[in-house]
């Protein structure tokens, strides 16, 4: 006897990452569903996330179905659905990872199609966008505001998450001290931070019930009183946003994928600003420029800024020839300095 499967979409989603003044920018849309959302269909989502119709939907990445005629490829597919929903034509593109949790698409539970996304991470330099979704570029941090360290460790680290955490950990029965030992590893108390570790910082939040969309995923209003960190996303959006950052952090060290977020020309200083944007962390100087100099990452243009508003700063560009001549190209994280 067979029984017929239930129906599954193939979803695209990109985490687009640009850095802006020193600030890592995620670009975002407002759209429900698996395309662009009908205005019925805005009106159920905005009934579904408890938000007044004066209120925008939680900020969702640029999403589509894979079109199984029209898209030849999965890349080719994501491509389409950038361009239509914020006027992008991505260059560096990577996939990221398969998300396929039941129920991370609400409707499944009545009786829609079950969606599986493979997520995917481009670098750019932040331009103008329009295209069909509202397309708007925000903060990385304003969604994820414990990984910013570049002033120190955040007070909402020692003030919020840590308490919250502590009295988690104490509810957890039997499980408490095995909770605290996650606790601690995780946010580094008593350990030392790892900054690529911010899917399982998120995740544990999510468990925690300290971040929205661990209350909406239950179908369940937070109490009035229930901490919510950080700004909330569609869907497991949030989820993906923290694979993509924390995928970065740890490519810095061996692949050069933070020349995909300047020009073609630049200055050391701002090199190390990119870095330390993505990284949440402030670099110790002579050692960035020593480590990116003698690893043969760059070389000078012969050209000076003539910008900076004091001593004109020299300019360099990215050297490809390290591609062929190292395994492990990246730029590092050298003196990593917390305050």
């Amino acid at each position: 006897m067979s029984s017929r499967l239930p129906p599954v979409v193939l979803g695209l989603n990109a985490v687009i990452l640009a850095v802006t003044d020193e600030v890592p920018r995620v670009l975002t849309v407002q759209r429900a569903g698996h395309a662009l959302a009908a205005p019925e269909e805005l009106a159920a989502a905005r009934a579904d996330a408890d938000l007044p119709d004066a209120l925008p939907l939680p900020d969702a990445l640029p999403f589509g179905p894979l079109d199984p005629v029209a898209h030849l490829t999965l890349d080719k597919g994501l491509r389409a659905w950038v361009a239509q929903q914020t006027g992008l034509h991505l260059g560096y593109v990577e996939q990221l990872y398969t998300f396929g949790d039941r129920f991370r698409d609400p409707r499944e539970r009545e009786g829609g199609p079950r969606v599986v996304s493979a997520g995917y991470l481009a670098l750019v330099e932040e331009q103008e966008v329009a295209g069909e979704g509202g397309a708007r570029w925000h903060d990385v941090y304003g969604y994820l505001p414990w990984e910013e360290w570049r002033e120190g460790k955040p007070q909402l680290l020692s003030r919020t998450v840590g308490p919250a955490l502590a009295a988690w950990a104490r509810e957890g029965g039997r499980q408490a001290r095995s909770r605290r030992e996650r606790v601690d590893l995780t946010f580094g108390v008593g350990a030392p931070w790892d900054a690529e570790r911010v899917l399982d910082r998120y995740e544990l939040l999510y468990e925690a019930g300290l971040v929205r969309e661990s209350w909406v995923d239950r179908g369940k209003r937070p109490p009035a009183r229930q901490l919510q960190l950080g700004r909330p996303m569609a869907l497991d959006h949030r989820r993906i946003l923290a694979t993509a950052l924390g995928r970065v952090r740890g490519k810095l060290k061996y692949r050069p994928v933070v020349f995909e977020l300047l020009p073609p020309s630049f200055t050391l200083s701002r090199l190390q600003r990119v870095v330390e944007a993505l990284a949440g962390v402030r670099l110790h100087t002579q050692n960035f420029r020593r480590l990116v100099e003698r690893g043969g990452l760059v070389e000078g243009t012969g050209r000076r800024e003539l910008s900076t508003g004091g001593r004109p700063a020299e300019l360099f560009r990215f050297r490809r020839e390290v591609l062929r001549e190292r395994p492990a190209p990246g730029v590092g994280l050298p003196g990593a300095l917390r305050g």
